[in-house]
């Protein structure tokens, strides 16, 4: 039977975004928030951040935008117990920043590879470590971590970029099995996605190697759809994994 707190909870949830100031956390952001949630976006961008707020406010949506670097612990426990303190609760983490800066081992672009493990993994976990005790205290919560295909696959320029993924896949899936049946996890895996992230190659062959690979490109929203589709779930349903990929990638 589902109570009216169960509905509640479905219906509006207070959801924290990270990396939402462009792609997929942006996307879902929008997506979120208009189907009716308070969306707390974050990102280190905080132009993009206030310009997406105000669209979303303009537009009669609830959203916040709050400066967030996830490699910093301390901040992001301080900014949820913030959200936690004026919203009082919090409901979904969606953890969305990553960085992929592809290149051959042999390159040893190693200030690259601590980028890469920096926030696509210590970001993740710095995350949960900040939103668990208060989801242990509600007796629910759900993180939706965004991996990639990459979790899945590992081709040449991808070998750390892959390993943060998989490390990804794994924590969700650690939280998953650590936790009593009311948090939930999900990882959700994006293909080619249509998003910033091949920007910032700075590797010259695995940047050429991008322009064939990255040809065929699904929308920032299909992903978004997909979070939306796990949080949507009744309390008893947990979407623990999505792969989502353009249908010309094989």
């Amino acid at each position: 039977m589902t109570t009216d707190n169960d509905m509640n909870r479905q219906e509006r949830q207070v959801i924290l975004v990270t990396g939402a100031s462009s792609g997929i956390g942006e996307a879902t952001a929008r997506r979120l928030a208009a189907e009716g949630h308070h969306v707390v976006l974050t990102a280190r961008r905080t132009d993009r951040l206030d310009a997406i707020v105000g669209d979303l406010q303009g537009a009669g949506h609830s959203a916040e935008g709050r400066a967030l670097d996830v490699t910093d612990r301390a901040a992001f426990r301080a900014l949820v117990d913030s959200v936690i303190e004026r919203r009082g609760r919090l409901d979904v983490l969606v953890a969305n920043a990553g960085v992929m800066l592809l290149s051959r081992l042999d390159a040893l672009l190693v200030d690259e590879w601590d980028r890469m493990l920096d926030v696509n993994v210590r970001g993740l976990y710095n995350g949960i470590a900040a939103v668990l005790p208060h989801f242990q205290e509600q007796g629910t919560g759900h993180v939706v971590s965004i991996a990639s295909i990459g979790a899945h696959e590992v081709v040449p320029t991808s070998a750390i970029y892959s390993a943060t993924k998989f490390a990804a896949w794994a924590l969700t899936e650690g939280l998953r099995q650590e936790s009593d049946p009311g948090i939930r996890a999900t990882t959700i895996s994006p293909g080619v996605t249509e998003s910033e992230l091949a920007d910032h190659i700075t590797d010259p062959h695995a940047a050429k190697v991008m322009v064939d690979y990255r040809a065929a490109a699904i929308p920032a929203d299909a992903i978004a759809r997909a979070v939306s589709f796990a949080v949507s779930q009744p309390a008893d349903v947990d979407v623990n994994e999505i792969i989502v990929r353009p249908a010309a990638q094989r």
